[in-house]
């Protein structure tokens, strides 16, 4: 019996409706967890307009201070914080990522609505697409979301791992970064100083594939501290090339050569607690070198944490064979003003140039999307000590067979007509 026409325009609305309702989903990397620990995280993120540091900060609800020093930015530049930052411009926000509902993730950004503002807008131009539509009217409970009113705070969860904070068996800080259409997972690798094989098992990944809106987990080789369990700051660790502050704004710290973590003041300390090492008249930072027949006495005052409003420093001494030079920190660089053209368009931007300066050499989730899920065991390269293993989430259902299904459906009907 042929086919009418009807029939067959029925047929294929409804194979274009799901085409478009099934498209891919971004895969993302999770970390289950179980424990009440949190960890310092990044997230590489590209500024979607002009903003002022401190709009920056309130955006992810993080301290201004924090977000220069996590660049490289110098902090010590007058009114800083009210510095205007280019659109395009690429920085890491540094986040705390804790254990929610049994995964890793942020949830200390809020989001208030504007006039015109759709959970696509806010999580695709705002925040970059580190977050989805999705995940936002999930987390805040939303029946419509084409109903946002003006003004309702909105919690928006952010991708985020720990993994112990360790890659391989040394200290890593992780950065979630969103894939660009430009990427590929070399040229993220290459930028961010580790290998294809590392991110494969970091993220889980049974092949090299990624895709443009995928979150990947990149490992930051880093200085982690050893500072008690009791003190604020217990766990602080810093990239390589980077500096955290702590203690208040009164302690930076930083990641130098040979992975060594070394703090001394910040240069906004004004009412801080005593940073000299007792029974010395040695400052933190400070180290006095003394050659003998021996080797060299090198005594140095380091930083040990910040207890109860308490700057904690610790006196050092060692015999070395030979005397250390001059301590060497990773470059601070001025407030950037503009944004050169391929720092925008260029894959997986993080060493690049900032307002013609560098910022200090670095070599990611991940809230799951929507979707099925495949689950992928964790390769033997994958994070050293982890608790548990990365799960990557991908959406096998492509929006694109579907059209070649009807496309084929089609060309054997029409014939018949």
């Amino acid at each position: 019996m042929p086919i009418g026409k009807p029939t067959i325009l029925r047929i294929a609305t409804i194979l274009l409706l799901l085409s478009n309702l099934t498209t891919v989903t971004p895969k993302s990397t999770i970390e289950p967890c179980s424990t009440t620990d949190s960890c310092t995280s990044l997230l590489a993120y590209t500024l979607y307009t002009d903003l002022k540091v401190s709009e920056l900060a309130s955006l992810f609800q993080i301290d201004p201070i924090n977000l220069l020093s996590a660049n490289s930015i110098d902090i010590s530049q007058p009114d800083v914080v009210s510095h205007i930052l280019p659109s395009q411009l690429f920085l890491k926000i540094p986040i705390t990522c804790s254990c929610v509902d049994g995964i890793r993730k942020s949830v200390t950004t809020h989001y208030k609505t504007r006039p015109s503002d759709t959970l696509s807008n806010i999580a695709d131009a705002v925040y970059g697409g580190l977050v989805s539509a999705d995940q936002i009217k999930e987390a805040n409970e939303i029946s419509d979301p084409t109903v946002l009113d003006v003004g309702v705070n909105l919690v928006v969860p952010l991708p985020c791992v720990c993994f112990n904070g360790t890659d391989n068996g040394v200290p890593a800080v992780y950065l979630s970064y969103v894939v660009k259409p430009v990427d590929t997972l070399a040229g993220i690798a290459a930028r961010y100083r580790t290998t294809v094989t590392d991110l494969m098992g970091v993220n889980a990944l049974g092949n090299a594939d990624v895709e443009d809106g995928d979150i990947l987990a990149v490992p930051l080789s880093a200085c982690a501290s050893n500072f008690p369990r009791y003190a604020s700051d217990y766990a602080l660790s810093v990239p390589n090339g980077g500096y955290a502050i702590t203690a208040d704004h009164c302690v930076q710290c930083s990641c130098t050569p040979g992975s060594r973590l070394y703090c001394q003041p910040a240069s906004l300390s004004v009412s801080c607690s005593s940073m000299q090492c007792k029974s010395t008249n040695l400052m933190l930072g400070n180290v006095t070198i003394q050659q003998s027949s021996a080797g060299c006495n090198v005594t140095s005052c380091g930083y040990g944490g910040f207890v109860n409003g308490t700057i904690i420093t610790t006196l050092s001494s060692s015999l070395q064979p030979r005397c250390p030079g001059p301590q060497q920190v990773p470059p601070l660089i001025a407030p950037p003003t503009m944004v050169t053209p391929d720092m925008g368009l260029a894959p997986a931007p993080s060493p690049f140039q900032i307002g013609g300066a560098p910022i200090g050499g670095l070599p990611g989730s991940v809230v799951p999307s929507t979707g099925s899920s495949i689950a992928f065991p964790p390769s033997a390269n994958g994070p050293s000590g982890s608790i548990s293993a990365a799960c990557t989430l991908v959406n096998p259902i492509s929006g694109f067979s579907l059209a070649v299904v009807l496309v084929m459906f089609l060309c054997l009907v029409v014939p018949f007509l």
